[in-house]
């Protein structure tokens, strides 16, 4: 059984910094791809950054890239995303997501559709 369980959000000013982590169980983390979503309330979840399988390649939204900075590790089994500079536009529900198809990565950004497993979700907040 997938498991996935974030941690490492909190309220913080904006221009702070913050690591959320992800634990992965119940599967061969090492063969997925990982990434890390958002959802503030009453709009669309939508994909801020992923990390494919040997940790080789990322891709960032626009909206993070430059503040953000994804990593796993694979021994582990943790995957983590650094945020720095927060703003008060970065306060959402963080949610984590394995990817369904072993050794698969995308050229692009997924939707959430995508994903069949996801944690329940750490919450920042960025206050101005």
């Amino acid at each position: 059984q997938v498991q996935l369980v974030e941690s490492g959000g909190d309220s913080v000013q904006a221009g702070g910094s913050l690591r959320l982590s992800c634990t992965a169980s119940g599967f061969s983390f090492g063969d997925y791809a990982m990434c890390w979503f958002r959802q503030a309330p009453g709009k669309k979840r939508e994909g801020m950054t992923c990390i494919n399988a040997r940790g080789t390649n990322t891709l960032y939204a626009d909206s993070v890239k430059g503040r953000f900075t994804v990593s796993r590790d694979d021994v582990r089994k943790t995957f983590h995303v650094d945020m720095n500079n927060l703003k008060p536009d970065d306060s959402a529900m963080y949610y984590c997501a394995a990817a369904s198809r072993r050794r698969h990565f995308w050229t692009s950004l997924p939707d959430d559709s995508a994903f069949r497993d996801w944690g329940q979700g750490t919450q920042v907040t960025v206050d101005s």
